[in-house]
């Protein structure tokens, strides 16, 4: 999808709508840009953990695994779902994935 073109004969509603998708993606990409959360959100791409999955597969402390998912989940990144006592994560749409993907691209896949 090609990049929109801002122009000064648009609309206060069309800025406006431009503003608040910046405003989104920003919070997003902040959201994203710790290391720690980046690697939570690559593990959960192949499905649902548990936190002390997480832990294992971070080689991570409780306490830290949980702070990032505290902010994942508070950007609507994340969703939970208890099971007895074990908490269990889950990406809550395809936006992570999908920005991933291009992450990966980018920056690991071998040329």
């Amino acid at each position: 999808m090609p990049l929109p073109v801002l122009s000064p004969d648009m609309s206060e509603g069309e800025l406006d709508k431009i503003v608040e998708n910046a405003t989104a993606a920003s919070a997003f990409l902040k959201a994203i840009s710790h290391e720690g959360r980046l690697m939570i959100l690559c593990h959960l791409v192949s499905g649902e953990k548990s936190v002390t999955e997480l832990e294992d597969l971070l080689s991570a402390r409780q306490a830290a695994v949980s702070q990032q998912l505290s902010r994942l989940r508070l950007e609507g990144l994340v969703v939970p779902r208890r099971d007895g006592k074990a908490i269990y994560y889950r990406l809550a749409d395809d936006r992570p994935r999908l920005m991933l993907e291009r992450v990966y691209e980018l920056f690991c896949a071998e040329d």
